[in-house]
């Protein structure tokens, strides 16, 4: 069962924010959402910036989620707190991952787990 509506899926623009993404984690780095913006074509800053970016986001770590493996998004983090926003934890929660209140562990756990699988 989907918990994310698809808007993106199997678009170019979920090609290459995915691929960016798997690239990133091989690197072992993380990446803000404004690359993702960027990556998109998006301002990178703003409310309509902030949603597309959490859909397409949601929409591959959904995806990775039914593949048995960790939350991708778990690399894009946001600059003012060196850690992904709200809506990273509250796809994790609909996802039934994550359950309890220290978010900063459960997310260094999923990037450590992106890490290592790709």
């Amino acid at each position: 069962m989907s918990v994310i509506s698809k808007k993106y899926f199997g678009s170019k623009e979920f090609l290459k924010v995915y691929c960016e993404l798997i690239k990133a984690a091989q690197q072992r780095k993380t990446i803000y959402y404004e690359d993702i913006a960027r990556i998109m074509k998006l301002p990178t800053r703003g409310d309509h910036m902030a949603k597309e970016v959490g859909q397409i986001l949601g929409e591959i770590s959904e995806c990775e989620h039914n593949q048995g493996r960790p939350l991708l998004s778990a690399i894009v983090i946001r600059k003012d707190t060196g850690m992904p926003g709200e809506g990273f934890f509250k796809l994790a929660r609909q996802l039934n991952k994550f359950q309890g209140q220290d978010e900063q562990n459960f997310w260094k756990n999923e990037l450590q787990a992106v890490y290592g699988t790709w």
